[in-house]
């Protein structure tokens, strides 16, 4: 039995549990007529038998899938030949990974060498074991787990209390793997760094005004000794999201001004979902629209009036995330402004103040904190940004300030260094670590100035 159909039994078990706990619940009682008796309600009675049921069992099939590989695999290694077992690392890697091959169906039993054959052979039994013995203890799990419910459930269990309970530690249990996840890519990307710096001088990455990541593979090559000097990245992507945020943030912050304000209450029903359509647009065919058709149009434009425009161009890279970025804006505004009492937007009418008056002293002030929330995230968006880089606005680092010539950003450079069979411990692999350890400290400065400005404007409001 596979992992997802075991999944899957369990569910339908658990929903079979649900139902036998409620019901008992009430014949516990003598019937509906007794449920003012039962300390909750009949479905918390429900719920709780079926969270003993799924959730000890799941818990069981997470485990042991996750260690499943590792204990296989030494096993595997302990039944192979001595003569297998003592040698080179590499080596033993490679009949390890041929072994896989096997097991996942990418290659032939007979295209494998012997000895892979037998370990892909035991490979195979013994997976095959793990899978009915798995099946066995999840399916005893879930049935001892709801047996055990079934069998207290009484008018005084509090069931809404350990159904609550439990679903706490569920939201706990996420918000934990949630930190630690966050912890585990910070770690990861910051030492790579350490390695990369180890390579190239901090100084030297940091304030360096030449970008060329090719290295030499090899001691009698020359010509690619490699210069990490990351100025050109960080101006091409501040340069790129200034262009942006100076499209996105005007028209949609005005945007959700006039629909929070002065649109008509059907006018507002049909506008808002049509401009949110714009966020489901996927970012490729912004690209495809900047490369073919804003591209060419701003070519075209800038030789009518003697102007050197490139065909990739930062500009209409720009233009097109600008776009793009406007339903961030504007449907987070639109919320702020909803947001704010409307006992605030009467005193300023009471006070003899206009519409446009109550919105700019009163109704936007209100509503900044959340407006900044939607400007940064709009801003990270933008700075997160590869594939409409990648089409629009080219690959070449230059240090420029001008729109009309081709840049390329930090995102576009970690994706093009992490392409293709790269060695780990190479500087040009490992600059991309860097490069995203920057813009890490980079979104943790945003966030920083975010919670600054809504504490601050909250305090006032408050």
């Amino acid at each position: 039995m596979s992992a997802t159909t075991l999944v899957l039994v369990l569910l339908i078990l658990s929903v079979i549990a649900y139902r036998f706990g409620r019901t008992r619940s009430i014949a516990v009682v003598g019937g509906r007529r007794g449920q003012r008796d039962l300390h909750s309600l009949p479905t918390y009675y429900g719920l709780l038998t079926a969270l003993w049921c799924g959730l000890p069992a799941l818990l069981v099939v997470g485990l042991w899938t996750a260690a499943q590989d590792s204990v296989i695999t030494r096993l595997v290694l302990a039944e192979m030949p001595p003569a297998v077992q003592t040698l080179p690392e590499d080596e033993v890697s490679l009949i390890l990974n041929d072994v896989r091959n096997v097991v996942a169906g990418n290659m032939q039993l007979s295209q494998v060498s012997a000895d892979a054959q037998r370990a892909a052979t035991a490979y195979l039994r013994l997976e095959h074991t793990s899978r009915m013995a798995l099946a066995v203890v999840a399916l005893a799990a879930a049935m001892l787990g709801g047996v055990f419910v079934w069998r207290r459930i009484a008018p005084q269990l509090r069931a809404r209390n350990s159904v609550e309970k439990i679903f706490e530690w569920l939201l706990l249990g996420c918000s934990t793997i949630a930190i630690f996840t966050t912890i585990g890519i910070l770690l990861s990307v910051l030492f790579e760094s350490i390695l990369f710096f180890g390579h190239v001088p901090v100084w030297d990455f940091i304030f360096g005004l030449e970008w060329s990541p090719q290295t030499a593979i090899r001691a009698d090559q020359v010509g690619s000794s490699g210069a990490f000097g990351a100025v050109p990245l960080f101006a091409g992507t501040l340069l790129i999201s200034a262009i942006a945020m100076a499209v996105a943030v005007p028209i949609g912050l005005f945007s959700a001004i006039y629909l929070a304000e002065y649109a008509h209450r059907k006018f507002r029903a049909t506008a808002k979902p049509l401009l949110e359509i714009l966020a489901g647009i996927p970012t490729v065919v912004y690209g495809f629209f900047a490369a073919l058709t804003v591209g060419p149009l701003l070519r075209s434009a800038g030789e009518s009036m003697g102007l050197d425009v490139a065909s990739e161009s930062a500009l209409a890279a720009g233009l097109v995330m600008g776009v793009m970025i406007i339903p961030f804006v504007s449907s987070l505004s639109d919320d702020m402004i909803t947001a704010v009492p409307q006992s605030m937007r009467d005193g300023s009418y009471a006070l003899g103040g206009t519409p446009s008056e109550t919105i700019r002293r009163v109704v936007l002030p209100a509503a900044l904190p959340g407006i900044v929330g939607g400007v940064l995230l709009a801003i990270s968006r933008a700075i997160g940004e590869t594939m409409i880089v990648v089409m629009a606005a080219g690959l070449s680092a230059n240090l420029t300030a001008n729109p009309l010539a081709a840049v390329t950003t930090v995102t576009v450079q970690i994706v093009t260094l992490l392409v293709g069979d790269q060695e780990f411990d190479s500087p040009k692999t490992l600059a991309a670590f860097a490069l995203g350890l920057v813009l890490f400290l980079v979104t943790l400065g945003l966030n920083i100035i975010a919670l600054h400005v809504v504490r601050k404007y909250r305090e006032q409001y408050e």
